[in-house]
């Protein structure tokens, strides 16, 4: 997530009232998440194991929850409590607004676009043109969509990012700043749920289409020209490259890449990045020609357990 405005270190020490290191007028351009930052963004980390990943991310403002040696050219923000204010700032600086409208004043829609009655349309949302929103759909604020996208009743796009950090006494959830992006050409079925960034963008590419009940995660980016079948679950931070074909009620777990034209086959349970160009099925989800001679060594074991029994 970008600021509207360059910050400087000094400016955003003084809304968390925390020390820092670094040149006061250093400047602060956004924040993001470890996966997605880059140069003039916050990331944040609040545990030792991670602090030379964040230290050495593209990050060039690290919110720690220790002072440690800085980096040359980039700045600490030292909290007793990185993730409370990570918080924050995305409360500070894109805070939630409530509606005013079942359309908002604010939102930006294209030629020959058609809204069909009690769909919801929230604040900064921009729609292309010759786009059919069709009833009952919700629309967050900042989601951004393209042209010739049609997107089916009971559909939300932009519900906050499944992600929580254990306390002793509660879940304390961590607040999503960021949107939602649909490119051009994408038909989205009927009832699906997808969750914006927590502060970058879950992108939907260009000509993939979503059947009913599909849920997408915060922050997965979905490439060019998928097909994802019905009650198909996709966590966050998934990487799904272009040609994926991906079939009914498939579970995959978060922060893992499927290859361009990999395809899924219906049930099966993606637990690791999977390479591209093969096809995949069962649970943990593996090549065909793998599976099957799996699946047929099982069904010898009856008659190896009876021949062992005869030799004895």
């Amino acid at each position: 997530m970008k600021f509207a405005y360059p910050q400087t270190l000094e400016e955003i020490a003084s809304i968390l009232n925390c020390d820092y290191v670094g040149d006061a007028s250093f400047p602060v351009l956004g924040m993001n998440e470890i996966h997605v930052v880059q140069p003039g963004d916050i990331v944040f980390v609040d545990h030792p194991k991670y602090y030379d990943k964040a230290l050495q991310s593209q990050a060039t403002v690290i919110l720690i929850n220790k002072e440690v040696t800085c980096p040359a050219g980039k700045a600490l923000l030292v909290s007793d409590d990185p993730f409370r204010d990570f918080n924050t700032l995305t409360n500070y600086f894109r805070p939630f607004k409530q509606a005013t409208a079942i359309i908002s004043e604010s939102a930006i829609i294209g030629e020959n676009t058609v809204i069909q009655p009690n769909a919801f349309v929230g604040n900064h949302v921009k729609i292309g043109d010759n786009c059919t929103i069709h009833s009952n759909v919700c629309i967050y604020d900042h989601t951004v969509i393209g042209n010739n996208v049609t997107i089916h009743g009971g559909t939300v796009l932009g519900a906050d990012a499944f992600y929580y950090k254990n306390r002793p006494e509660k879940f304390d959830k961590l607040l999503s700043g960021g949107n939602v992006v649909v490119m051009d050409d994408v038909d989205i079925g009927a009832l699906c749920t997808i969750d914006k960034g927590v502060s970058a963008s879950t992108i939907i590419g260009e000509g993939t289409k979503l059947d009913n009940q599909v849920h997408v995660g915060h922050d997965t980016v979905i490439g060019r020209r998928c097909l994802i079948a019905s009650q198909v679950g996709i966590a966050g931070c998934v990487l799904i490259e272009d040609f994926v074909t991906i079939w009914g009620q498939v579970g995959i777990t978060s922060g893992i890449t499927i290859g361009e034209k990999a395809i899924i086959s219906a049930q099966s349970g993606v637990s690791k990045s999977l390479p591209g160009h093969k096809s995949y099925f069962g649970t943990p989800a593996d090549e065909f020609r793998k599976k099957y001679k799996e699946l047929a060594s099982i069904r010898l074991i009856p008659d190896i357990i009876d021949k062992l029994d005869k030799i004895q």
